[in-house]
């Protein structure tokens, strides 16, 4: 048996910060993984799907300028010159081909111990991983999410993909149908388009990414639409069975059926917990799998387990499980930071990007928010750019008058949206925001306009406060 000052269960982002910054501060430290050290993100999501996006981009771009020729094909390699191929491989090396070993070496270096399988809790200090049984002072449980799969029938007797296959398949299906518009499948939908792939978006509500702002929803669909994209909203898979000429069948619900050769499954994802025998810890799970935490990262009712990152189920980004780590770290070395979700960016990387933060005024309820909009196609930036326009819409509240929300779909969005993200996290008064200089020409002064809406919108409310008789 051994024992640690720290036992991290799970070195996806958060953990492998919170195990290496706190061997670097001098503590013993173990850290138990049956994959890979750095999570998903590097290897089979983040960085992969932005490389395959930014290849799709330039293929774009280059097929725009030179109209006929090779220049469809990215570069000028002959008729058999296979781009996705290419691109592929300039994924993989920025994947680092999917094998961990520098980042483990790094860690172990740090004097971070590293036991390599799947951890199991024993009793209420103690994690069985293979034969070895591991105790701690404090436990750190940071074991992301796992792929969602939905219920389908015959989806169990296909060879189906998820979003990890996808993004490590060296070549691209001549069709694919992606169950789940949400933000991954728009990324990859645009990524296989892009590549020559007829694609189909498969999405039970009646937008795509259904957290975004629907007038924002809206644009993202029509820009996929516009590059081929077949978009079913409202409908579901009810069937998947495999044809003779071994492509897949898939029943809709709309009476439809589509034969493509790949199904993607990108239906969400939800916390990895229901395999470590949280109950021998005493912990109970929430509804959606997800691990009950307070403001400083500790699991409710545990005075020496915390917890970071998706298996949180709060704000499930890479962003959001690298603050988390920050605060987990700086609390068990002897802090009391506490953390502040009102601005956790999030965006979906199609070109152009969709980007948000904090909240949105609802027309249709009584919210205590005012918004203001303004077309991106106004910009002289967009001009210059040749772009093809977008929409940010701004949230304020009304009484404090500060931002609360922002949500865009634009060139460089993901970007320029950081701005609000501040203004949002430092509660910025709008009379602030308003007498910011932006550079010109740049997208940054999209904000110019609908923040003065804000304000005149907000000085009209105080007005009419101030003339009512009490």
């Amino acid at each position: 048996m051994k024992h640690f000052d720290v036992l991290v269960l799970g070195a996806g982002s958060a953990g492998e910060l919170i195990a290496t910054t706190l061997a670097k501060a001098g503590r013993s430290v173990a850290l138990v993984e049956s994959l890979r050290v750095g999570g998903e993100c590097a290897y089979v999501s983040c960085m992969p799907s932005k490389a395959m996006l930014r290849s799709a981009q330039v293929r774009k771009m280059a097929g725009d300028i030179v109209p006929l020729g090779a220049a469809r094909h990215s570069v000028d390699l002959g008729e058999d010159f296979d781009a996705f191929r290419w691109a592929a491989i300039r994924r993989d090396g920025i994947a680092e081909y999917r094998i961990d070993e520098e980042a483990a070496d790094r860690a172990r270096k740090l004097g971070v111990e590293l036991f390599r399988g799947k951890g199991k809790f024993t009793g209420v200090d103690q994690l069985l991983v293979n034969s070895d049984e591991l105790t701690w002072t404090d436990l750190v449980i940071s074991t992301g999410s796992t792929s969602t799969i939905p219920d389908i029938d015959g989806l169990s007797e296909i060879d189906f993909w998820t979003s990890d296959e996808a993004l490590s398949a060296p070549e691209s299906p001549a069709s694919v149908l992606i169950v789940g518009g949400g933000p991954v499948g728009c990324e990859l939908a645009q990524i296989f388009s892009r590549f020559g792939t007829k694609t189909t978006i498969v999405q039970f509500s009646e937008q795509l990414a259904d957290k975004e702002h629907p007038d924002i929803a809206s644009r993202l669909t029509e820009n996929l639409r516009s590059e081929g994209v077949d978009i079913l909203l409202n409908t579901n898979v009810l069937k998947v069975q495999t044809s003779a000429e071994k492509m897949t069948l898939v029943q809709l619900s709309n009476g439809s059926a589509v034969l493509v050769e790949r199904v993607i499954i990108a239906a969400g994802r939800h916390p990895s917990t229901s395999e470590l025998n949280l109950g021998a810890l005493g912990i109970q799970v929430n509804e959606r799998g997800a691990l009950e935490i307070d403001a400083t990262c500790r699991v409710a009712g545990q005075e020496h387990v915390w917890a970071a990152g998706d298996v949180t189920g709060i704000a499930p980004f890479t962003h959001t499980a690298n603050y988390q780590g920050r605060l987990v770290v700086d609390n068990l070395l002897g802090g009391q930071n506490v953390a502040n979700y009102d601005a956790i960016p999030r965006a979906i990387y199609t070109d152009p990007p969709v980007a948000s933060v904090g909240i949105m005024h609802d027309e249709n309820k009584e919210d205590g928010l005012i918004s203001a909009r303004v077309e991106l196609s106004q910009l002289s930036r967009n001009s210059t750019d040749g772009g093809s326009g977008g929409l940010l819409i701004l949230s304020a509240d009304r009484v404090k008058g500060v931002l609360v929300g922002a949500a865009a779909i634009g060139p460089h969005a993901d970007e320029w949206l950081a701005q609000a993200t501040i203004a949002i996290r430092a509660q910025v008064p709008l009379s602030v925001l308003c007498d910011v200089v932006h550079a010109f020409p740049t997208y940054g002064e999209a904000f110019g306009q609908p923040l003065r809406e804000l304000l005149t919108q907000l000085s009209r409310g105080m007005v009419a406060s101030s003339n009512l008789t009490p």
